[in-house]
């Protein structure tokens, strides 16, 4: 099985928008790009929808039947370890492998040893087509690499021949996710994963570094942007060079866990990929539950009294929801507006809070974050929310179609 060049993951917490997710993949095939869709959905999500990742391979297959889709697609397993991958064994055929929590771990000396002993032939300066200065590798930078990620390594190898165990081998798209945590890779260290990767035998085909700035969920990138592409146009460098360096799958490519709607980045990342002709695997997050709660503020009534209640019991429930993705959200509690007055909102002014228009005065950052950690509010709804979107099909579907298309899609290949 092999991941095309370019895929986009789309998170849909409630598993209502399949097949509005999948026109806009359809409009850019229309456009001359072909994208394969990639439903992703976390151990966590699901625990807190109160879904199972046999849902998602529902509604992928269920979207791509009705809509007589011949491209492309598969079913995530987002964000896994050996503690929660048996779930997802039978209706995923990707599986994001995240071993950030095993980053900073010591290996023993022995393999340390081995390591710096086998890539001190890289020591010196090192040219790599298309970075602009060589890269500086020292012994002590090896090991350093080694000595913070070796372990992580193994554990991916580890997770890596479970799951082959009971799929088989070829018959599932490995990605590996090191980005949820505090500092970012260098592409000094990107290459020595990438070469302890290819030592362990682990056919990666998309590997998701942490990069440079703030990848707060639902708003844009927060840190310096023209840093940032030199990061991703080097690391897209490291890449092309690890694969016939470190006998990696030929396909191998950058993913970015976005957190949703980075669009400052966009412009950079499509000169990469068009200058160096890379692949790239992006994911979306939950942008298709924020613009499930814009559709149903735009119909009214009872559908924007939901909204209105959503947000009151995320509000009074701060802490609780945003302690768990603290390291993702940056949100001034003084500036959200008090319940009372967000119930004072007609159904337009709601919406354009919460949609990321950086153009319009009552676009609101603090109310977009905590709405988009706030799903679990939305959940607890249960039938009452799920009914609300069937009877608002038409117009929530436009625009989770509509925000994915334009505003994802089109800046980056179109």
């Amino acid at each position: 099985m092999k991941l095309e060049k370019y895929s986009f993951g789309t998170g849909d917490r409630f598993g209502h928008q399949g097949k509005a997710q999948l026109d806009a993949i359809k409009k850019a095939k229309e456009g001359g790009v072909d994208i394969a869709i990639v439903w992703n959905k976390s151990h966590r999500e699901h625990l807190i929808v109160g879904t199972s990742p046999g849902d998602v391979r529902k509604e992928a297959d269920d979207a791509v039947s009705s809509s007589s889709w011949s491209g492309a697609y598969y079913v995530d397993a987002d964000h896994i370890g050996l503690s929660n991958v048996d779930s997802f064994m039978g209706p995923s055929d990707f599986f994001t492998i995240d071993v950030a929590d095993f980053i900073g771990e010591k290996a023993g000396e022995d393999e340390l040893e081995a390591f710096v002993k086998k890539y001190s032939e890289y020591c010196g300066q090192l040219s790599i087509d298309g970075i602009l200065t060589p890269l500086e590798i020292t012994i002590d930078k090896v090991r350093n690499i080694a000595e913070k990620y070796l372990v992580a390594v193994n554990q991916a190898a580890e997770i890596y021949r479970y799951i082959e165990s009971k799929k088989g081998k070829d018959n599932f798209i490995t990605e590996v996710s090191m980005d949820e945590t505090a500092e970012p890779q260098t592409p000094e260290e990107l290459l020595f994963i990438l070469a302890a990767l290819g030592e362990k035998g682990v056919p990666v085909q998309t590997i998701a570094p942490k990069f440079t700035g703030r990848f707060n969920k639902g708003v844009d990138y927060q840190g310096d942007v023209e840093q940032f592409n030199r990061e991703f146009n080097d690391d897209i460098c490291v890449i092309r060079y690890s694969v016939s360096a470190f006998n990696l799958p030929n396909n191998l490519k950058l993913s970015i866990h976005s957190g949703s709607d980075k669009f400052s980045i966009y412009p950079g990342i499509r000169r990469a990929i068009e200058e160096h002709n890379a692949g790239i695997h992006v994911k979306t997050a939950g942008t298709s539950w924020l613009e499930e709660l814009i559709g149903l503020a735009e119909s009214g009534e009872s559908s924007l009294e939901l909204v209105k209640e959503i947000y009151a019991r995320a509000y009074s429930r701060f802490d609780e929801l945003c302690v768990p993705y603290s390291t993702v959200i940056e949100i001034d509690r003084n500036l959200l507006p008090s319940p009372d007055e967000f119930r004072k909102w007609d159904g337009l002014q709601v919406a354009r809070a919460i949609r990321h228009d950086a153009s319009c005065s009552d676009y609101d950052v603090n109310i977009r974050q905590l709405l988009h950690v706030g799903y679990k509010v939305a959940a607890e709804f249960g039938d009452t929310y799920l009914q609300a979107l069937k009877e608002h099909s038409d117009i929530v579907g436009k625009h989770v179609s509509s925000n994915l298309f334009e505003k994802h899609i089109t800046p980056l290949f179109l």
